[in-house]
């Protein structure tokens, strides 16, 4: 029978020590995460004193109960590391520990094929072989194969090397491999991964203003404001492009005072539309929408016209207020009172937001986090799965992990994005407390070098709490590498965002390469931010204006390939030159629902300037392939196919096509 190893009293460690379990969040104290369809990672470092032999094995329990086992898979020698990856389908809360055991079984067979050739000790030898086989035999009394197995090693008779034979017969050791006789069986601690829906971490964004879509000028100068009626014309053109999110900015009332004008202007004009983030009026607060853009019931209805076209809707929660708001003649004390009597207006500096006033969690915590839960529930209750959170990382952590766990509580299905662009220990707060998605660096790595080690680690590092969306804009941030850079640079940062993160995103107006930025400012002139800004896309397209066509491209490649639908399976190669960003994504058969294997292989000139050529360095390993093996890659940009074997040359024009995105087609011979 298995002995089960206790721990002493008083020590951490077990009869076999587990440590360095992963999956973890840094400090342990919140669960990991994963999303159904998502294949995940584990790892532990497991040993024992002495020579004898150990195994492990992984040990998932599902929501329901349903309890699996798992060996693991031991690393190089001398790490002690073990690994496995198991595929997650059922949402919900999963337990997972680690189980060791010495393998009396494979121990002694280890010895025995030492010993007996030399003749050292062989009736012991045999005689301790003979024991274990009686054991098994008693344990599965049936068993033909153990009783004549003890029989023979026992048999004095047969020549060591024929009693040896016996031992190492390939049946034994499957039984014994599939049913081990173990001892000093150890398990770690329990652990906990939560698996949410698939939404919460695979999707493509596309950001728009209702207001603009729509949006007409009148003979008199003002303007007549698009609704959500007119908004809605656009949503067919969204999902064609294989968007599948769309995300709009704050719909409720916008409040006068203070209003800001174009540009940020400190003055508006009476034809002004303001800030969305200038949440509140005479007209409502969080929980109206603005006049000119329809009724509650016209936002319903525009919900149903996102889904009808296969969109699922995201909404701003932005938690702030315009001094008209509501809130501010109700609740004074919610907000920062200064000595002179004034409220207190938003600042980052040198940024200031003279239209806006903070809450001020810590004059009323509990009303004000009452009045935000209401407000949350109030969209719910209209369709709303999806919130983008504005700058969630102003407002108390601990807030947050009450929120997000108050509203899993009993809608699991709704997914909170952090559009926090801050410090990175409030970032991985934020994802560890609970929300499923997070705004990135992404945006402002640029360089090879820089685009590694953030790839690295996204994809590995905090890939267990924190997932990234690839934003390659909003409608606040246009970097000097957009620019600058023109279309090649819109196709690159397209590109490496479509196929690193499983979620990415765009904000209207990419797809007509809008470059040109406000002077000293990191955004787009004339931000439709605090004006009206009508596109005429079909004009644009037809004039060849548009790269919506390789957007959509993008999109059906991640539609077709279900490695770039994973985070944690990114390994970065190596290239001879400074500017070509290489790296792979691969998803074995056993996890995919053809039973094929997918491999990816992105190679991206980061240079928008010009035409590179280099050697790429591969690890085929890396995508299933085995070292020195010829394969056939198909670039799924252009169709051309090449055979390559690990190091391979290329050529990218960023003026032509700047980034191969290559299938290896494990069906074709070179």
């Amino acid at each position: 029978m298995a002995t089960r190893a206790e721990s002493k009293a008083g020590t951490r460690v077990g009869r076999i020590p587990i440590q360095g379990l992963r999956p973890r969040t840094p400090d342990g104290v919140f669960d990991t995460k994963a999303f159904a369809g998502e294949v995940v990672p584990f790892q532990a470092t497991v040993f024992r004193e002495g020579h004898d032999i150990i195994d492990v094995a992984l040990v998932t329990i599902d929501p329901r109960g349903q309890v699996s086992r798992r060996r693991m898979t031991p690393g190089i020698p001398g790490t002690d590391l073990w690994s496995a990856e198991v595929l997650f389908e059922a949402e919900g809360l999963h337990t997972w520990f680690v189980e060791a055991w010495n393998d009396d079984w494979a121990t002694w067979l280890h010895a025995a094929e030492i010993k007996i050739p030399v003749g050292q000790d062989v009736d012991n030898v045999f005689a301790s072989g003979r024991e274990l086989l009686e054991r098994a035999s008693k344990r599965e009394p049936d068993s033909v194969l153990y009783r004549d197995g003890a029989k023979a090693l026992g048999n004095a008779g047969l020549s060591p090397a024929a009693r040896l034979r016996v031992a190492t017969d390939q049946r034994l050791a499957a039984a014994l491999h599939a049913r081990p006789l173990a001892s000093l069986i150890t398990q770690s601690g329990k652990q906990h991964l939560r698996v949410e829906r698939t939404r919460a971490a695979v999707g493509s964004w596309y950001e728009f203003f209702p207001r603009s879509e729509g949006a007409k000028r009148q003979e008199d100068g003002t303007w007549k404001s698009g609704t959500f009626r007119t908004a809605a014309r656009r949503l067919p053109a969204i999902s064609r492009m294989g968007f599948d999110v769309v995300y709009i900015p704050p719909v409720h009332p916008i409040g006068t005072t203070f209003r800001k004008g174009p540009n940020n202007s400190l003055e508006a004009g009476p034809n002004d539309p303001g800030s969305p983030y200038a949440i509140g009026s005479p007209d409502g607060g969080h929980d109206a929408v603005h006049p000119d853009l329809g009724t509650i019931e016209d936002f319903e209805w525009f919900v149903g016209a996102a889904q009808n076209v296969g969109l699922e809707l995201a909404l701003d929660l932005a938690l702030q207020c315009s001094p008209d708001h509501p809130w501010v003649a109700e609740h004074p004390e919610w907000f920062t009172t200064l000595p002179d009597g004034t409220i207190a207006y938003a600042e980052n500096p040198p940024k200031k937001y003279q239209d806006i006033y903070p809450l001020n969690f810590d004059n009323d915590y509990e009303g004000i986090s009452r009045e935000i839960r209401r407000i949350v529930r109030f969209w719910i209750d209209r369709g709303v799965t999806i919130f983008r959170v504005d700058n969630p990382h102003t407002k108390p952590v601990h807030f947050w992990e009450w929120l997000l766990e108050d509203i899993r509580s009993d809608h699991p299905e709704v997914v909170f994005l952090a559009e926090a662009f801050t410090k990175p220990a409030m970032m991985q707060a934020l994802a560890q407390v609970g929300f499923q998605q997070s705004y990135t660096y992404f945006t402002w790595r640029n360089e090879k070098w820089e685009l590694e080690e953030y790839l690295r680690e996204v994809s590995s590092e905090t890939s267990p709490w924190f997932r990234p969306n690839f934003f390659v804009n909003t409608h606040d941030i246009l970097t000097p590498y957009l620019q600058f850079g023109g279309v090649p640079a819109y196709k690159i940062r397209a590109a490496i965002a479509a196929t690193a993160s499983p979620t990415w995103g765009v904000y209207s107006g990419y797809e007509l390469v809008e470059n040109v930025a406000r002077p000293g400012s990191e955004e787009n002139i004339d931000n439709e931010k605090y004006e009206f800004k009508p596109r005429d896309w079909q004009a644009e397209e037809a004039a060849g204006a548009s790269i919506a066509p390789y957007l959509t491209q993008l999109n059906r490649i991640r539609a077709a390939h279900p490695a770039l639908r994973q985070l944690r399976n990114l390994t970065v190669h190596g290239s001879d030159d400074d500017a070509i960003l290489v790296y792979s994504k691969y998803l074995a058969g056993e996890h995919t629902r053809s039973g094929r294997s997918d491999a990816i292989i992105v190679v991206v000139n980061t240079d928008p300037h010009s035409a590179r050529e280099t050697t790429v360095r591969l690890d085929p390993t890396a995508f299933g392939v085995a070292p020195g093996t010829r394969f056939t890659v198909r670039d799924l940009i252009t169709q051309q196919s090449w055979v390559w074997g690990g190091d391979d040359y290329v050529r990218l024009d960023a003026f032509v096509e700047p980034a191969h995105i290559l299938a290896v087609d494990f069906n074709r011979a070179p």
